[in-house]
C-alpha cells in the first residue's frame, strides 16, 4: 500500500473513505468532457460507488493532493478470473482544470510502483472511443491495444495492456 509519495508539491496517497464527495465530484467532472451526450449512469450514487471501492479489501484507489485538494485519482485491481499477475486500471481521472501539468504522469509512475511491488506483470484497461485526450495519455505511458482483447462491433471502448517494468 502506498501510504505517501511526494512529487514537489503533490502527495500521492491511498485515498481516504471520507474524501468520497470530493473524488466522486471530480470524477464527474472528468467522465462528463468526453461524452458529447452526457454522461451515462446519471443515476449513479458515485460517492458511494467510489466508497466502496477505497473499501474493497482487494483494491487500490490512490489520489494526488495538490494544496490540500484532490486533483486526481486513480482505481484498480485484479478483476474476477483474471490471472493472479494482471492488475485492471478500472478509473483514472485528472481534474481537467490540471490537465497537462504532469499530475497524470506522476500518479501512472505511483500506480507502476504499486503494481511492481505487488508482483504484477501486466495492466489493462478500456478507454471510451471518444476520449482521444486519454489515449493520447496512455500511448505516452507505454499502453497498446490489447492483442486479447480486439474492440467489439458497436463497442465505444478500445482495450489496452501495459507491461508493469521489472525491477
Amino acid at each position: 500500500m502506498i501510504s505517501e509519495r511526494v512529487n514537489g508539491a503533490l502527495v500521492i496517497r491511498t485515498a481516504l473513505a471520507a474524501e468520497t464527495e470530493a473524488i466522486a465530484d471530480l470524477h464527474v467532472r472528468a467522465r462528463s468532457t468526453y461524452y458529447p451526450d452526457g454522461l451515462p449512469q446519471a443515476d449513479i450514487d458515485w460517492a458511494e460507488a467510489w466508497r466502496g471501492s477505497i473499501e474493497r479489501p482487494d483494491g487500490h484507489v490512490l489520489c494526488a493532493v495538490a494544496q490540500g485538494r484532490i486533483v486526481a485519482i486513480a482505481s484498480f485491481r485484479t478483476p474476477d478470473g483474471a490471472r493472479a499477475d494482471t492488475v485492471k486500471l478500472f478509473q483514472f481521472h485528472v481534474d481537467p482544470d490540471r490537465w497537462r501539468s504532469g499530475i497524470g504522469t506522476a500518479l501512472h509512475q505511483a500506480c507502476v510502483e504499486q503494481w511492481r511491488a505487488d508482483g504484477k506483470r501486466t495492466a489493462v484497461l478500456d478507454v471510451h472511443t471518444d476520449n482521444t485526450r486519454a489515449q493520447g495519455f496512455y500511448a505516452r505511458q507505454g499502453w497498446v491495444p490489447d492483442p486479447e482483447n480486439p474492440p467489439a462491433e458497436g463497442d465505444h471502448h478500445l482495450f489496452l495492456r501495459f507491461r508493469v517494468p521489472g525491477e
